[in-house]
């Protein structure tokens, strides 16, 4: 799917300037005010500027685990401004040691190996998404790259608590489409194949390592479940699901005995449940479920590999434990923590937890949990320059669509905009409203750094989950198909009508602001609807839906009939026309707006002709485009210097655009790869430091 994750969740996004910013404006500012009055009206915050840094620059520390057999603690923090990964004995915490020495990207992901002996992590080649395998030996600090290959992504398939220094891979190097199955030694490095495949999306294996079932697509646009039977895959299906519920039924795993199969499976039903099926039999019974959301996590036993919670993520994420004693672990945790909290890591005893504590107006905090001592100890807070800065709460509402269909959804005010608490502002305040990506993914309650400074600079700040979303049943997802450029942006559009009969703002000064699916929403809303929003970000953003499905990555031609199913079949006369009316592209003259462009050089799912596109035409027809490339990122910004150019670009361009308030450029685009490509002179300062950067100044 098209996904754009915000730092920390968008992908990873100087001095202080207290009070609001006011804007000189150039030409291209003067089409801004004349199409928002309110650009000349700053906003009036008594706080101060959050700076840029201490929400999307390096967490002092993240990511922490503790190793399956409890005697390592493992970390990343940053070195000269990258990631890498730490460890430390767990008696003794003080003792650090660096364990990678990466430079320039950092890694995707860090996790331990199920022996303890190595930590393994994934990273790919700026941006470009062909993540390979690493691994590290905690003892020699040899390291490796355990998936020696070029323009290939590896994924684990399959680990096991009995052969422990093993783990089976999926490598897409013999045929970019499709991941061959490997078994691979962490102790020799040896990988050995043990399932050339031709034609199935993924696989499941259990606690042996052996592949248990195989998945695909079929043309009902849902998937196939294959049962393995002699080391292959059989010829018929043991069971499948139709288009409605291919994003909502899945299998969850096996018990560690191999006894017991679960599934997530809204089949029969709206909303996904929690199943157990007897594999002997065949025979399913329902766990757990609930009627406004699927079930989403669970806690596994980490031996049995036998469920003990799980939750269900509505307006707020929800655990429930089904076994007493972790029932007993919840209440002590609900009982120390004010906010949210959930648990990271464990380890094969169950004895020691790594949680983390989320309470929203500070900065979140990890911490050890002995279960058997029942005691809570700090292990770090992972953006300490948060303390005591003005963090804003979020507020989480039903909003009611104009075909009544109920649309969860978060908003955060800026600071001191709110003196009763009511969750309205003592005076309506510009609005940005923030459209997630996929679109098959969801916004959810919790600390939001785009939230926090946006609301910072003087915008109240909202995301929606409208029709498509997952997490609230099939009938939501499948109410967005091929509604792209309609109903699914009718959902943004009653979101914005609802704050507006609230007080929170006014009809002509919110802008749109997203990235992946939620930057094609800020031009679909720009070219099919101008003048319903003020200006836009868009981020990585697809302008044209028939060139998107045609450079899709490899690996996702597999999956592209519920492309198809969801958006339109470019091969029949009538999709590619429907594809056609729903692309921003062929309206790109309506444009009225001023429109501030994102987009990384090597995005392998929106490639970076889906900006160059709109941004010849917008210049073709003389209108106002402001575009910034990054030539070493994909899908997003992963490194914090990249991500926070953009941000002080887009902060800057959002008070020319609604009056809020701003923290000057500075330095931030000299320290990034960042290239302008055209449109300085519509963002304040822009023009200046472009220059500067380019003649070396």
């Amino acid at each position: 799917m098209i996904r754009f994750a915000r730092p920390g969740l968008l992908a990873a996004a100087a001095t202080l300037a207290l009070g609001a910013c006011t804007t000189t404006m150039t030409d291209g500012d003067a089409m801004t005010a004349a199409a928002n009055p309110a650009a000349r009206a700053p906003v009036a915050i008594d706080a101060p500027l959050i700076p840029r840094e201490a929400l999307f620059g390096n967490p002092t520390k993240s990511g922490g685990q503790i190793s399956p057999d409890g005697k390592w603690l493992s970390w990343m923090a940053p070195v000269n401004g990258v990631l890498n990964v730490h460890i430390a004995p767990a008696a003794d915490p003080a003792a650090v040691r660096r364990l990678t020495n990466l430079t320039g990207r950092p890694p995707a992901g860090a996790f331990w190996a199920p022996d303890s002996s190595s930590i393994l992590y994934i990273r790919d080649t700026g941006g470009d998404e062909n993540f390979l395998l690493y691994g590290v030996d905690v003892a020699s600090g040899a390291e490796r790259k355990l998936t020696p290959f070029e323009k290939t992504r590896a994924m684990v398939v399959g680990a096991s608590t009995i052969r422990k220094n093993e783990l089976l891979v999926g490598l897409n190097n013999r045929d970019a489409r499709f991941h061959d199955v490997h078994l691979l030694d962490l102790t020799t490095g040896k990988l050995t194949k043990v399932y050339e495949n031709n034609g199935f999306t993924g696989f499941l294996a259990d606690n042996n390592l052996q592949l248990r079932m195989a998945v695909r697509p079929n043309e009902q646009g849902g998937t196939d479940f294959f049962p393995f039977v002699n080391g292959k895959p059989a010829e018929k299906p043991v069971t499948s699901s139709t288009l409605d519920d291919a994003l909502t039924t899945s299998p969850a795993g096996y018990t560690t005995d191999g006894k017991t199969l679960y599934w997530i499976d809204s089949r029969g039903r709206d909303t996904a449940a929690l199943f157990a099926q007897d594999v002997a039999t065949g025979q399913k019974r329902l766990i757990a479920e609930n009627p406004r959301a699927d079930l989403g996590g669970t806690l596994r036993d980490p031996v049995t590999g036998e469920i003990e919670a799980y939750s269900a993520n509505y307006l707020r994420n929800e655990w429930t434990a089904i076994d007493p004693e972790i029932g007993r672990a919840f209440d002590f945790l609900r009982s120390r923590f004010k906010g949210d909290w959930g648990v990271q890591s464990r380890t094969n005893d169950d004895s020691k937890w790594v949680v983390w504590n989320e309470p929203l107006t500070a900065p979140t905090q990890v911490y050890l949990y002995d279960r058997r001592a029942g005691t809570l100890t700090p292990f770090y807070t992972g953006r300490p320059e948060l303390e005591g800065a003005p963090l804003q709460t979020m507020h989480a509402r039903e909003i009611e669509a104009r075909d009544g269909l109920t649309l969860p959804s978060y908003y955060t005010l800026p600071p001191g905009s709110d003196s009763d608490a009511d969750g309205v502002p003592d005076r309506p305040v510009p609005l940005v409203m923030l459209v997630h990506g996929g679109p098959w993914a969801r916004d959810s309650f919790g600390f939001n750094p785009y939230h926090q400074w946006l609301a910072n600079r003087g915008y109240a700040v909202m995301s929606v989950n409208f029709r498509s979303s997952t997490g609230f049943g099939k009938t939501f997802i499948n109410a967005g198909n091929k509604m792209w450029r309609t109903t699914m942006q009718h959902d943004l559009h009653d979101a914005l009508a609802w704050a507006v009969s609230q007080g929170i703002t006014t009809t002509d000064t919110a802008a749109i602001m997203g990235g992946s699916y939620g930057g094609y929403a800020v031009l679909a809303n720009l070219a099919f609807y101008p003048g319903k929003f003020a200006c836009g970000v868009n981020i990585v953003g697809p302008s044209n839906l028939e060139t998107l499905l045609k450079t899709i990555p490899p690996y996702w031609v597999p999956i592209v009939r519920q492309f198809h199913d969801r958006m339109g079949n470019p091969t029949t006369p009538e999709g590619l026309a429907g594809l056609k009316e729903m692309s921003p592209l062929y309206a790109a003259d309506r444009i009225n707006r001023p429109l501030l462009i994102g987009q990384g050089a090597n995005d392998p799912r929106v490639n970076k002709a889906e900006s160059d596109q709109i941004v010849a035409a917008m210049e073709k027809a003389d209108i106002p485009v402001t575009y910034v490339l990054f030539p070493d990122e994909g899908h997003g910004f992963a490194r914090p210097v990249n991500n926070i150019a953009f941000n002080a670009v887009t902060e800057n361009f959002l008070a020319g655009c609604l009056g809020g308030r701003a923290e000057p450029i500075g330095n931030a685009l000299a320290a990034s790869t960042a290239q302008i490509v055209t449109g300085a002179e519509h963002v304040k300062g822009l023009a200046a430091v472009n220059a500067t950067a380019r003649t070396g100044e």
